[in-house]
């Protein structure tokens, strides 16, 4: 294996170490202190917006196909999501029909399936053109057949498996500004799933262990020499809008396939043959509603300031604008130190680094009351979801953990370990059901919908 590589491997094992220290020492969880809705806002919006561009792009490579895709998702989760589906159920030693909401809990998966299926149509009847150069070749499921073809039927992965890894100093600096980005837009991104599935903003002790789990995550992926780190995905926050599941065994069992997927190499490869403007077109759904969910955290700002009207606008056109003006003149910020360059060019080329940063700086130097800067309503909330028992237990460990098993003083004490009320639970559902909202918009606590 080429020595690039072996380095890359070493850089992200070697900031995934830094990512974990930051996330386990409690470092995130002070900072939140001093984070509120204008900093959030541009966050999570701006985890969407840069992405506009190459979602357009690969719609565009057939619109038609792409306009099915975003209509039959808008189908299947705005209009028919109420509508249930009886479907066959084995229970208590003998099968019977249920009803089950289908297309709320589906959507997304039903529309890549139905538009797949159709691009195969075309596709077989030559209906799309054959020629690379023609417009909608893209379209065609069999133009990247030779994966599928040359994917082994099974390969387990193992630590090394390419070699040893090896350390620069010039790829750690990189890997850890990319870290650095990275931990900002996932905190955005827990507060995004937290407003999209109706739970409670996350607690400081939810976000310092997402933190931590991500860096123990970039390890594993580092060891195993994939070439590069896990994060928070934000099509999957965009998805958790759509379908408003967040229960935790859903998640587990993605997590399940995906292993499987990994290791049975013809099954990761059929998905390669997904047509560019199918994905495209839900990029184009998932994106519009991270975009969404950020500028929703402005409820608890006074919008009629012109303060926080120049903290949020400044802060997204600059998010928006730098990072595009550094991509096109990299040389115009070289300063003759390798390290330096690499962290100063992945930090101003990353929307959410640039924009959360100066909402941060902004929001908390210019002067305006804590009521103006949304902070009263905002701490308040943080403080219902971290001590409380308002909105059950989101964010406890399962299995007992924390309540029944490692009760002991020294555990409490973990930045990252849930903490306690006064009648010994947990302040924080260990699984989260879809909640039905009232005519205004609230989520109903306690009233589930449907449960995974």
């Amino acid at each position: 294996m080429p020595t690039p590589f072996l380095q890359l491997q070493g850089a992200v094992m070697v900031a995934s170490c830094v990512q974990m220290l930051v996330g386990f020492s409690g470092l995130i969880g002070f900072l939140m202190r001093y984070i509120g809705p204008l900093t959030i806002a541009p966050t999570i919006s701006l985890v969407a917006l840069p992405l506009f561009e190459s979602a357009g792009n690969d719609a565009g490579i057939h619109w038609g196909i792409s306009a099915l895709t975003i209509f039959l998702i808008v189908l299947f989760s705005q209009y028919l999501k109420n509508v249930v589906v009886p479907v066959p159920v084995y229970g208590r030693g003998k099968c019977h029909v249920s009803k089950f909401n289908l297309f709320q809990v589906f959507p997304v998966l039903l529309a890549l399936c139905i538009s797949w299926l159709f691009c195969f149509v075309l596709t077989v009847t030559n209906t799309l053109p054959k020629s690379p150069m023609a417009y909608g070749y893209m379209a065609r499921t069999d133009t990247k057949g030779s994966v599928l073809s040359q994917a082994p039927w099974f390969r387990f992965p193992y630590p090394g498996q390419w070699g040893l890894p090896t350390i620069s100093l010039a790829g750690v600096f990189g890997i850890i500004a990319g870290v650095i980005s990275s931990m900002v837009e996932s905190v955005g991104g827990y507060h995004a799933c937290a407003r999209l599935v109706g739970a409670p903003p996350p607690p400081k002790h939810a976000i310092n262990r997402g933190i931590g789990i991500e860096g123990l995550g970039c390890l594993l992926a580092g060891a195993w020499g994939t070439g590069n780190g896990t994060t928070s995905y934000s099509e999957n926050v965009g998805a958790l809008g759509i379908t408003r599941v967040g229960s935790r065994i859903v998640i587990v069992t993605a997590g399940c396939v995906l292993l499987l997927m990994g290791m049975f190499g013809k099954i990761g490869a059929a998905f390669a043959t997904i047509p560019t403007p199918v994905i495209g077109g839900m990029f184009i759904v998932m994106f519009g509603v991270i975009s969404a969910v950020g500028i929703s955290n402005l409820q608890y700002v006074d919008m009629n300031s012109s303060r926080n009207l120049f903290v949020f606008g400044f802060s997204i056109y600059c998010g928006l604008a730098i990072p595009n003006w550094v991509s096109q003149n990299p040389e115009k910020l070289q300063t003759g130190i390798l390290q330096l360059d690499q962290v100063i060019q992945v930090l101003l080329t990353t929307g959410m680094f640039v924009g959360g940063f100066l909402g941060f700086v902004l929001d908390n130097t210019i002067p305006g009351t804590l009521e103006e800067r949304g902070l009263l309503a905002w701490s308040q909330i943080q403080e219902d979801s971290e001590e409380t028992l308002k909105a059950a237990k989101v964010y406890g460990f399962p299995w007992g953990i924390g309540t029944k098993f490692c009760t002991s003083s020294w555990t409490r004490a973990l930045p990252f370990w849930p903490k306690l009320d006064q009648h010994g639970d947990e302040a924080g559902v260990n699984q989260l059901t879809l909640c039905p909202q009232t005519s205004s918009g609230k989520y109903l606590w306690g009233v589930s919908e449907t449960r995974m």
